[in-house]
């Protein structure tokens, strides 16, 4: 049974991701004064990759494809999405998901660390570099959350919210919240803090080598991560909700604040971009973390 409960995790959070990625790409269109495609355009992309022959360099770069969805895929296990959970449970569960979700950079860089490209390894030790200045002020607003809970479970986080729109975090704890925003924006791969993929630059960094099934799984992969990383803001400064569509809804909110950003932004030097992330988001979050301890 709970095997049947994950594989229903796991598809809703691929569906919903590719959901919200095609309706994101048709936004950032109009932003641009561009028709954009349809917003089912990245399902088709997943039947095309998935049809296509796959070229690989070596059986260690195909598991780290692997191993970077799983990662991600095992971390939405621990998630409660709206009415609905799984192991949201188990003592310490936003700790787990924090150490998970550095799996998929993990799994991306030990892949790409096998195709010998140039181009692919310079991505992804941007993309490493990238997450040491965005996890450290993200981990801090969490420690501060789980101080003020006395929990660190994410499920009595949200529960702690209930009773309206002023028990959320967001409004109780406002800097905490702008620091987490600006992680997400680095966490998504969103401008201006995309150096990672760069096409101009590197050519898409991590992704040269990929093609095929590879490439799909990769695209799988950014799906989920947007449903994850979405939904954990939800969790912690939103309410949570009982209702699963008012939960996609929030998410969805979250999603096109980020895609906004990008639309509008120029991309940032990756060295820039982590004095950035250990200047503004880390002064917010140790603020709030000073706040809440005094």
């Amino acid at each position: 049974m709970i095997v049947m409960k994950y594989l229903a995790f796991a598809l809703t959070s691929i569906i919903v991701g590719l959901l919200f990625m095609g309706i994101g790409r048709k936004y950032t269109a109009r932003i641009h004064r561009r028709y954009g495609p349809p917003f089912w355009q990245s399902y088709l992309d997943v039947v095309k990759l998935f049809s296509k022959k796959s070229i690989s360099h070596h059986w260690v770069m195909d598991f780290g494809v692997m191993m970077g969805l799983a990662g991600i895929l095992a971390t939405i296990a621990f998630l409660p999405i709206g009415p609905f959970h799984l192991l949201d449970s188990m003592n310490g569960n936003i700790v787990i998901m924090l150490y998970f979700m550095t799996i998929g950079a993990l799994g991306m860089a030990m892949g790409v660390s096998a195709s010998g490209n140039p181009n692919a390894t310079i991505g992804i030790a941007r993309a490493l570099t990238l997450m040491l200045g965005y996890e450290i002020p993200f981990v801090i607003v969490v420690v501060s959350l789980i101080f003020v809970n006395k929990s660190s479970l994410l499920s009595v986080m949200v529960a702690n919210q209930a009773g309206g729109f002023l028990h959320w975090n967001i409004i109780r704890y406002p800097l905490g919240f702008i620091a987490a925003e600006m992680a997400l924006q680095g966490m998504l791969g969103e401008k201006p803090f995309d150096a990672m993929t760069a096409p101009s630059e590197i050519a898409s960094g991590p992704m040269v080598e990929l093609s095929g099934k590879m490439m799909g799984l990769a695209f799988l992969q950014h799906a989920a991560q947007v449903f994850l990383e979405t939904a954990i803001i939800t969790n912690l400064f939103l309410g949570g909700s009982s209702n699963v569509w008012i939960f996609f809804l929030k998410m969805f909110v979250l999603y096109l604040v980020s895609l906004s950003i990008n639309a509008v932004s120029a991309r940032f030097k990756f060295e820039n971009a982590v004095k950035w992330f250990w200047k503004w988001p880390m002064a917010l979050s140790l603020a709030q973390l000073l706040i809440v301890i005094l």
